[in-house]
């Protein structure tokens, strides 16, 4: 598959829209807008990179269509990642908050040591 279809995949994929995606990143949305209908057009690496970012994928996933191997995840993480896709709405958010309020108790713990 092309940038372009990778793009519009994973556009789809996070329910963002073009625009808000040029909001994301700070690439104009005629840039955005070539990217997803031009086949020959191709964002330099540092906006390829803005672009990853902002979808939540690798830029070469967005290059090559290749997806990061799992075996790149480390067994823990990928125990909680493989628990998510069952959870509903709420839980996610409660998952979310939950994740960052250990996160901010981690960084104070740390400051103490």
């Amino acid at each position: 598959m092309s940038f372009r279809d990778n793009l519009r995949e994973a556009l789809e994929f996070v329910g963002m829209e073009q625009k808000e995606l040029a909001l994301k990143t700070g690439i104009s949305l005629k840039t955005i807008e070539n990217y997803v209908k031009k086949n020959s057009s191709v964002p330099s690496a540092d906006k390829a990179v803005l672009i990853a970012q902002a979808l939540g994928v690798t830029v070469e996933y967005l290059i090559t269509g290749r997806k990061a191997k799992k075996a790149d995840i480390p067994a823990k993480t990928k125990e909680v990642i493989d628990i998510l896709p069952k959870l509903n709405s709420y839980n996610h958010k409660v998952i979310s908050s939950l994740a960052k309020t250990l996160l901010s108790f981690q960084s104070r713990d740390q400051k103490c040591d």
